[in-house]
């Protein structure tokens, strides 16, 4: 999910993957459209996963759908990043979000 070739155009602002499911902040760029970025990433992904696990790796990796959402204003895009960096939090498997290891975000300094 981090890989730069990823990212070439749009940009994971902030991002937490959570023991079932990822989260994601992306500022997409006119040359991007979701579902490609998304069916790109989850490609990706899955080809490494596999490569790093083999035989233990269930049959998807993924689910196929995805959810979306567009933000309207700029304010929001805290929020929206608080949101996804404290899901470990709200999920009570750390205390703070700093304590999980699996998080980002282009702003902050770890």
């Amino acid at each position: 999910m981090l890989d730069a070739r990823s990212w070439r155009h749009s940009t994971l602002l902030a991002w937490v993957l959570m023991p079932d499911h990822w989260h994601g902040l992306v500022e997409l760029d006119e040359r991007d459209c979701m579902p490609a970025l998304v069916r790109q990433l989850k490609c990706s992904s899955s080809r490494r996963v596999r490569a790093a696990l083999g035989a233990v790796v269930p049959a998807a990796v993924w689910a196929q759908a995805y959810h979306d959402r567009a933000l309207r204003r700029d304010e929001a895009l805290v929020a929206a990043a608080r949101y996804v960096v404290m899901n470990p939090v709200r999920a009570r498997l750390v205390r703070r979000a700093r304590e999980w290891p699996f998080w980002g975000a282009v702003w902050m300094n770890r």
